[in-house]
């Protein structure tokens, strides 16, 4: 009979219950959230399952990123492995290079003005930058939180690795990858607030059909220029333009498929459970990172802002040619936020088409917050 009790409570013992905090809880009432909003209101499953799912893990098991030294037999938890992808870097370069066998770079190459929208929208990365240093972040981590603002997640991922910035890499990724879910929320009440309804109801001209030359030269010469001017973009940049060139060769078909499905959807796996494992209640639960979360949500409203604002500028220098609505596309959550753009033009006026113009600054802020990161990294003096 003393057996019998002693197994049983020492297999009561070795449930979670009696490990579990306060924090704990609270994070998983916060993953159970993330899980909801991605399946009930479709936040962007993609993303949001994965993260919420290792979310759920880490503060049930935290052994589970158990690391590899402080482990009795020296072998750390499965998502212990995974995380190292991020931290070397090579999870988010093959984002990157599914992102580019998957996105057709025609209306950038066509309008090549839809850059300067790009670049503006990338406004918010510096002004969290200033904002993070204000709030007593050092100078690399500043870098590092800044790039929420230009609401891409593997970019997050690859700069808080590259600065060493480990210990919040995990608030840092969680705050991007949620804010690129959150894109259908965030930025229409900004987009409307500056803009008239007239200004949204602007229809825009065809945009010129773009050659198969242009289309194979683009990644190539794109790929010469930045990584010549900031060599330490070539991980994203570099990766980016090879996908982009996979697509648009015509003689890669497999590697197009490959890049663009089964390889883009491992990597997502990986990368979405290790990110939702950085947070644990201790590491997540403290005003470092309620700071990084304020910091980003503020970030990307400056960067959507400041998109729309340049729209704007654009709109008057050519006379009520450009809506200034695709300036909100200029933030790199492709292709989120030029799904907004026509959303919230097609509510002014239901023949408007803006899609395929926005997906233009769309894709000039992916290339332009790769430069951001590797403009910060240059600063900092990381290769």
């Amino acid at each position: 009979m003393d057996y019998i009790t002693t197994t049983l409570g020492n297999l009561v013992h070795q449930t979670a219950f009696f490990s579990l905090s306060w924090g704990n809880v609270i994070m998983i009432a916060v993953a159970c959230a993330f899980l909801y909003l991605a399946i009930r209101h479709g936040f962007e499953p993609l993303l949001l399952v994965p993260i919420a799912f290792g979310m759920l893990l880490v503060n049930i098991y935290p052994d589970i990123m158990l690391h590899a030294e402080e482990a009795a037999n020296g072998t750390g938890g499965l998502l212990y492995y995974f995380y190292k992808l991020d931290e070397w870097a090579i999870l988010p370069s093959l984002i990157f290079l599914g992102v580019g066998a998957m996105t057709d770079f025609g209306p950038l190459i066509a309008n090549p003005k839809s850059f300067l929208l790009g670049a503006a929208a990338q406004f918010g990365i510096f002004a969290a930058y200033l904002g993070a240093m204000a709030m007593g972040f050092s100078d690399k981590a500043a870098a590092a939180v800044s790039i929420i603002g230009g609401a891409d997640g593997p970019t997050s991922i690859f700069l808080a690795g590259k600065l060493q910035q480990t210990a919040i890499l995990g608030p840092i990724a969680v705050a991007a990858y949620s804010y690129m879910s959150l894109v259908p929320i965030i930025q229409p009440p900004i987009m409307k607030l500056l803009t008239t309804e007239k200004e949204r109801k602007i229809k825009m001209e065809q945009l010129r059909p773009v050659s198969k030359l242009e289309r194979i030269l683009f990644p190539i010469i794109v790929t010469i220029v930045v990584c010549s001017i900031l060599p330490t973009t070539a991980p994203l940049a570099g990766m980016l333009m090879l996908g982009n060139l996979f697509r648009e060769s015509g003689v890669v078909r497999q590697l197009t498929e490959t890049a663009s499905n089964a390889l883009m959807y491992i990597v997502v796996i990986l990368l979405g459970t290790s990110v939702g494992a950085t947070t644990s209640a201790e590491a997540f639960l403290n005003w470092d990172t309620i700071k990084i979360v304020i910091l980003g949500l503020v970030a990307f409203m400056f960067g959507t802002a400041a998109g729309v604002l340049f729209g704007k500028l654009m709109c008057l220098a050519t006379h009520g040619k450009v809506n200034p609505l695709i300036g909100s596309a200029g933030v790199s959550a492709v292709p989120m936020a030029a799904r907004v753009s026509q959303k919230v033009g097609a509510e002014a006026d239901p023949t408007n088409f803006l899609l395929m113009h926005a997906m233009g600054p769309n894709v000039a802020g992916v290339i332009g917050t790769a430069v951001a990161a590797g403009t910060f990294m240059a600063i900092f003096g990381v290769m």
